[in-house]
């Protein structure tokens, strides 16, 4: 059943769809879209999600940890350890470099973290801590992580990531912080400034990895590096083990430790169709009527361009849906004011482009809806992952123009 002016029909099956081999051709916007089987984006036989029951070594009270650092973990309402958290916080506390494979969401954060605030608590050496991640938003939720587990700890961290003021952050490294988070843009540019000092880093955590080198930061972070002391202990955490992690874990990790949880990544409980359209303006019509709808609670759409979804979430306010816009172009007061306003259903859509998504954790969407067609079938499967998550139910709808 597929959506046709509105109105939902009898449509393609996925079942028998092949994984594309892509061919690639002009949108006409600069860019390269992939040319994607629609048959792909629908699956009507939607599949109970199956939790995946991981029986911890340990729990969090077993490890090596300050009474303060546990009494944190134990305030946060940790008791048992993730399949990444179990695995790799005792290699962390030996000293030992990792790299660690994981699904988004499952408690990565806390497993690179942990040891480290563990160090930390005995040395509490300045700048002895860096973390790289791959957008903005993840640094933050890494700096949140941070300040959680560290209170009363007198421990201290900069953020440093492009899309706002540098000086801020220039007073920030000057007043020498224990963790410095950021993204490897900035960090190379402060690098360049001679503000970033990488001297003293004995602790480097990659985090998503794979995401940052897809992103193109691949010479950022080998420059970066090369600025850090041989002798540092090194965590890389991917989804993928892609050539090019394997690459940077060759020539900058001193024999790590192959951590991996992964779990295949399905989208088969999520409920999967295509919406047709004619041109531009009947696609903005389809939208709205959709997002009127009672059902669509908490909705990601997503598109290609930072104007694009700039205009595009501009439009739905004037029609009445409560919107807001992440992309490139807005700062990162901004990003988290429309992040925080979405999270609490202050605004019911969120309009969002590939990148500006990566690495979101938000709970309850009910609607991912592909507005413009994703770059490849990784990416789709990447957006769709934002619904249907923690057991429950999710509905990804994508929007193709009819022939």
């Amino acid at each position: 059943m597929t959506y046709r002016n509105g109105r939902r029909t009898g449509g393609p099956s996925n079942q028998g769809a092949r994984r594309p081999s892509f061919r690639k051709s002009n949108n006409g916007r600069g860019r390269k879209a992939a040319n994607i089987n629609p048959a792909l984006f629908v699956n009507k036989t939607v599949k109970e999600q199956q939790a995946v029951v991981y029986e911890p070594t340990h729990q969090f009270s077993d490890f090596d940890f300050s009474d303060q650092l546990k009494n944190n973990i134990k305030s946060a309402g940790f008791v048992l350890p993730s399949a990444i958290q179990d695995k790799t916080i005792p290699l962390g506390l030996e000293g030992r470099d990792i790299i660690g494979l994981a699904n988004t969401g499952t408690g990565k954060t806390a497993a690179f973290l942990l040891p480290i605030l563990e160090k930390l608590s005995r040395s509490k050496a300045l700048r002895s801590v860096l973390i790289m991640a791959p957008t903005r938003e993840l640094a933050q939720q890494i700096d949140e992580e941070f300040k959680k587990f560290s209170r009363d700890m007198k421990l201290y961290s900069a953020i440093c990531v492009g899309g706002v003021n540098i000086q801020p952050q220039i007073r920030n490294l000057r007043r020498r912080p224990h963790i410095v988070i950021g993204t490897p843009g900035r960090l190379k540019d402060l690098l360049g400034q001679g503000v970033l000092e990488l001297q003293d880093v004995d602790t480097l955590v990659l985090d998503e990895a794979d995401r940052m080198l897809d992103m193109g930061f691949v010479n950022d972070i080998r420059e970066i590096l090369s600025h850090t002391p041989d002798t540092r202990q090194t965590l890389c955490f991917s989804a993928t083990m892609s050539d090019g992690v394997k690459a940077i874990t060759r020539d900058f990790m001193n024999n790590p430790e192959l951590v991996s949880v992964k779990v295949r990544e399905t989208s088969d409980h999520v409920y999967q169709d295509v919406v047709h359209f004619t041109d531009d303006e009947h696609r903005k019509e389809l939208l709205v009527d959709m997002l009127r709808k009672s059902d669509f609670e908490k909705v990601i759409v997503f598109g290609e361009t930072k104007f694009g979804v700039q205009r595009l979430s501009d439009k739905l306010l004037r029609d009445g849906i409560s919107s807001e816009a992440i992309h490139g172009n807005k700062s990162q007061g901004q990003r988290n004011r429309a992040l925080t306003a979405f999270k609490s259903n202050r605004a019911s859509v969120l309009v969002a482009t590939d990148v500006a998504a990566r690495g979101l954790d938000i709970s309850d969407v009910s609607h991912v809806i592909n507005y413009d067609l994703p770059q490849s079938y990784d990416d789709y499967v990447h957006r769709i992952g934002r619904t249907g998550r923690g057991g429950k139910g999710g509905t990804a709808l994508t929007f193709v123009k009819q022939r």
